[in-house]
Order: structure tokens, then C-alpha cells, then sequence
């Protein structure tokens, strides 16, 4: 037998975790990583909080799952929580991203099927975007990796230019549902929407009685300084799917949803067995109350702008680097077409101990938890520097 115990779909590189301290990784021989990719933008409490762990274990030895044919009384009360501090009327708690973007594509067509349109299942998405891996999502894409040997995915999908509100325009017929974005591209390349094609595509769903759907999995719950991403904009989406820092950690997603969009998720349309469970209950509540506590995106907000300072006044100093972008603390540092990204990072982790994620673009992203102080910062910059040199060294070699 030559296939690995592990089904072998991820190119694991040679670092091997066993414990975690805040901001750090720490690996089985002992070795010690400054974590800036967060389990990609996921652990944003970093490793080992206190409230978290207790959270866990409490609702761990109190009770883990049921089945949600019976009361969930803190799924209740943590949807209740999101509602008030959203925009959103009702919630379905899901166990990740994936699952929290195709029940927003399942509320978005049954919306129009409950108008009496069924006709309306088209959802345009954009260039360079990463929605998940399930067949619905990678539909939702262009991106070849996602989609090859996996035909004949999905119909009813149509994917145009990101940031291109014309060609968005362009796209709408009949048939159209809605638009399905991320308000800040992460897999994509750290690349924020504009104003302008954000608002855009909000006036083109009200004026076309489209819905405007948001993927927050990764730009949302904090990340970008506001709790939503889409609260940069002076907008709201009628749907939106979070997951990643919803649970910082734990397996954890949810579909938000206004009153009217959800009008035909009614009885028997959608359903998980695990969403919802008690134990996810229990950290959904405890990883919002830090991030509803006094100061803590006041916090996120200053590392993101010191962070993004440190990170731009590197561009003089290595040639390697072109332009910083992003929000708050996701951030990526695209590099010259001369210097490949991937390798950069294999390199920061290998050599330096500091632990980034590649993008598109040739992107370098900067994910860390949001519970980083100065002295990360620095830690960071100071590797990302030594790392810039080191590199450059190596290939010209």
C-alpha cells in the first residue's frame, strides 16, 4: 500500500504542532513558530485562551450534542446575540465556511422560489474567489485548481471580473438571484472591494430585487477592525456567511439572514446534524464576549495600523517587496514578479520560525491572532526583514 493513512490532498510542509501558548506554535521536537497565519485567519484568540479552554471543557462535561429536533437553548440565545449585533433577523448555525456558503446560496434561489420565480437561480460570482471546496462552492468559481476533475460542477453559476462593476451589470438577466462575494478577497489575494463596486452591487440588487450575498468566513468576526467587513462600506448584505473566528478554533459557521431573504427556508429545507450542537454553542458565546469586550476592536484596529505601517516602511528596504493591502489585521504583502510568494513563506517558516500564508497575486498573507501586542508586531517585522534578506541572498546565489 502506498497511499498515506491521511488521504494525501494537502502538501504538508514539515511542521508538526503539538501545543499551542497565545501567539506561538509550538512543534513535536520543541521548535517554536511566531503564528502570523492563525490556522488561516481562524485562531483569532490564539492558542490556549483561558476563557475559551474553560468554555470547552464546561460545556464538555455538561452536554456536547443533541439532535436539533429538540430546543436548543443556547443556540437560541447565541443566535439571539447575532442578530442584535448584526444586521441579520435569523441565523443557521453550520460547522464551517463551506457549509454556511451553500446554505446561503440555498436561501438566495429558495427566496426567489418563494416569490413565485423559480426561473431566478442564477448567482454571479467574481474572478479569484475561494467560497469552499463542496461542489456548490467551487461552481462559484473560476479558479482551474478548484475545479479540475471535478466535472460537470454546478449550474446556474456565472463568474465575471472582481471589482468590475460593469462587467457585473453586464451579467444580470432574468434568471439572476443575486451576487455572492467576499467584501475583502482573501485566497484571491488580499484584495478589498471598492467603494464603489460594493455600493454598486448593492443599488443593482435593490433595483433588480436581487440579493446581495457576503462571504465573511474569512474577512469577517473582527478581522478587518469592524466586527463585519461590510461595515467599512456603509452597507448591508440581505445574507452573509461567517465561520473561522466565529469559533477561533473550534469547527464552527453560520448563515445570517434578513426576515425576507430567509422567507422560504421554512420547515425541511436545510438541516445539519451537527450544527448548532451545545458544545458549539458554548465557544460561539465565549469567543464573542471577548470580541464584544470594551477595547477589543479599538485593539484590533491599532495592531492593524501599526502592523500595516512596520509592513510598508519594508518596501524601501528590499527590493522583493511591491505594495501593502487589506484592513485592519488581514493584511498581504504582494511581492515582485521576480520572487515567487510560496517559496517566500516556506523560507520565513524554515529558516525564521514565523509562520504566513501564500495568496494569489502572489501574495503573502498576514493573518495573526487579533490578540497580538507591540512586541509581536516587532517580532514579526524582524523576521520578515532578516527573512527578506536571507532570501534574497539565497537566490542570488
Amino acid at each position: 500500500m502506498s497511499i498515506t493513512p491521511l488521504m494525501p490532498v494537502y502538501p504538508r510542509c514539515n511542521v508538526r504542532p503539538v501545543r499551542g501558548e497565545g501567539c506561538y506554535l509550538i512543534g513535536e521536537r520543541g521548535e517554536r513558530y511566531l503564528d502570523f497565519a492563525s490556522g488561516i485567519a481562524v485562531n483569532i484568540l490564539g492558542h490556549g485562551h483561558p476563557r475559551l479552554v474553560k468554555a470547552i471543557a464546561d460545556q464538555a462535561a455538561t452536554l456536547m450534542h443533541t439532535s436539533n429536533l429538540y430546543g436548543m437553548p443556547l443556540g437560541e440565545k447565541f443566535a439571539q446575540r447575532l442578530v442584535d449585533t448584526t444586521f441579520a433577523d435569523t441565523v443557521f448555525f453550520t460547522n464551517s465556511g463551506a457549509e454556511a456558503v451553500e446554505c446561503a446560496i440555498k436561501t438566495a434561489r429558495r427566496y426567489h422560489y418563494a416569490n413565485g420565480e423559480p426561473h431566478r437561480h442564477k448567482i454571479i460570482a467574481f474572478d479569484n474567489a475561494f467560497h469552499g471546496r463542496t461542489l456548490g462552492t467551487i461552481s462559484a468559481t473560476s479558479q482551474p485548481k478548484m475545479r479540475d476533475g471535478f466535472e460537470p460542477l454546478l449550474p446556474g453559476f456565472t463568474v465575471v471580473p472582481f471589482n468590475d462593476l460593469e462587467a457585473a451589470a453586464a451579467a444580470v438577466d432574468d434568471n439572476t438571484a443575486g451576487f455572492l462575494l467576499e467584501p475583502v478577497q482573501g485566497e484571491g489575494g488580499v484584495t478589498p472591494a471598492t467603494q464603489e463596486f460594493l455600493s454598486g452591487l448593492r443599488k443593482l440588487c435593490d433595483e433588480k430585487g436581487m440579493l446581495l450575498i457576503l462571504d465573511e468566513v474569512q474577512c469577517g468576526y473582527a478581522r478587518t477592525g469592524a466586527f463585519s467587513a461590510h461595515e467599512h462600506y456603509s452597507l448591508t448584505p440581505d445574507i452573509m456567511a461567517v465561520a473561522k473566528g466565529i469559533g477561533a478554533g473550534f469547527p464552527l459557521g453560520a448563515c445570517l439572514a434578513t426576515e425576507e431573504a430567509a422567507k422560504g427556508m421554512v420547515f425541511g429545507t436545510h438541516g445539519s446534524t451537527y450544527g448548532g450542537n451545545p458544545l458549539a454553542m458554548a465557544v460561539g458565546m465565549a469567543v464573542l464576549d471577548e470580541v464584544q469586550a470594551d477595547g477589543f476592536l479599538d485593539h484590533v484596529k491599532a495592531m492593524g495600523a501599526r502592523l500595516r505601517s512596520a509592513l510598508e516602511q519594508l518596501i524601501p528596504n528590499h527590493d522583493m517587496f511591491e505594495d501593502v493591502r487589506g484592513m485592519g489585521l488581514m493584511l498581504g504583502v504582494k511581492l515582485k514578479d521576480s520572487h515567487d510568494a510560496r517559496n517566500f513563506v516556506a523560507h520565513l517558516r524554515d529558516d525564521h520560525g514565523l509562520l504566513t500564508v501564500s495568496a494569489g497575486q502572489n501574495v503573502v498573507r498576514i493573518l495573526p491572532p487579533l490578540v497580538i501586542e507591540e512586541s509581536h508586531v516587532a517580532e514579526c517585522i524582524e523576521k520578515l526583514s532578516a527573512g527578506a534578506r536571507s532570501f534574497a541572498q539565497a537566490e542570488a546565489a
